[in-house]
């Protein structure tokens, strides 16, 4: 995995300036409930729900919301349950948040969404899009989410 250049510094402080690598820095500032609770986002449980492809836990009550919405479509439906801002994966931590780290997640979700998709819906395959707007705008805009390539063209 490429570093992020933000986090450079931050490692090469450790071990009196000799720096420490990813992993180990993980092991010294985490902890195992944030590790647990990063599951949720690094390996996420879906379900099938009406023929949609959803993150377990969605609402009902949005579902309905976004299906009655004027032109809205399966992918679509689909595509804005499933969607997360890489910037929301930590609220208050905006002083952190910089472009190469969004990238590094949203690029790694995105691979990690796909391989787990394909793992436990092989009769149902998917498309993941991380979106990445042009360098230096604004970081909420980074996101990622998924449908089902059956949606692709049907209307309803």
């Amino acid at each position: 995995m490429n570093i992020p250049d933000s986090m450079r510094e931050e490692l090469g402080r450790w071990n009196n300036g000799a720096g420490i690598d990813l992993e180990s820095w993980v092991g010294r500032m985490g902890n195992y409930a944030l590790a647990t609770g990063y599951l949720t986002l690094f390996w996420p449980d879906f379900v099938e729900h009406e023929g949609y492809i959803l993150r377990r836990g969605f609402s009902e009550e949005s579902l309905r919301g976004f299906e009655k919405q004027t032109g809205s479509r399966r992918k679509s439906v689909e595509w804005v349950m499933n969607h997360l801002h890489i910037a929301d994966i930590h609220c208050g931590d905006e002083d952190e948040l910089t472009e190469d780290k969004v990238v590094v997640l949203g690029r790694a979700l995105k691979q990690i969404y796909e391989a787990k998709l394909a793992r436990q819906f092989p009769h149902s395959p998917c498309i993941v899009e991380f979106y990445e707007p042009e360098p230096g705008g604004d970081l909420t805009d980074y996101e990622i989410s998924f449908w089902q390539v059956r949606h692709e063209s049907v209307s309803a």
